[in-house]
């Protein structure tokens, strides 16, 4: 049986589990919500970035991205820092939508499946 490991888990969710070489994440959300759409997804990326790392592989591993706006109307924004953070040569898979947030401070979460290194 392959081993399945879960971080910072919690009553309702664990933040990634790890199975086959796999890293899966869960939606992560802004923690200052104060901040414009750029601003709330450069929080989003450093928390992917931050739980890639402690899980042991980087953004050049993730194999899929969705992307959920609580305004599409946000995607050329949002897209701006996504272009800046994501290395050239390993943009992967990724679905964009809009959709209503648990929070409706929230303007962003993203998921990412990525490979460990």
């Amino acid at each position: 049986m392959a081993h399945l490991q879960r971080f910072h888990v919690g009553p309702r969710l664990s933040e990634m589990a790890i199975h086959n070489g796999t890293i899966y994440l869960a939606g992560q959300v802004p923690d200052d919500t104060t901040q414009d759409i750029r601003g709330q997804t450069a929080q989003v990326l450093a928390m992917v970035d931050r739980l890639l790392v402690e899980a042991g592989s980087d953004k050049s591993r993730i194999l899929m991205t969705q992307i959920f706006l609580a305004d599409i109307g946000d995607i050329t924004a949002m897209n701006e820092v996504w272009d800046a953070w994501i290395p050239a040569g390993n943009t992967p898979p990724r679905a964009t939508v809009q959709a209503a947030m648990a929070n409706a401070a929230y303007k962003i979460e993203i998921v990412v499946t990525a490979a460990v290194a």
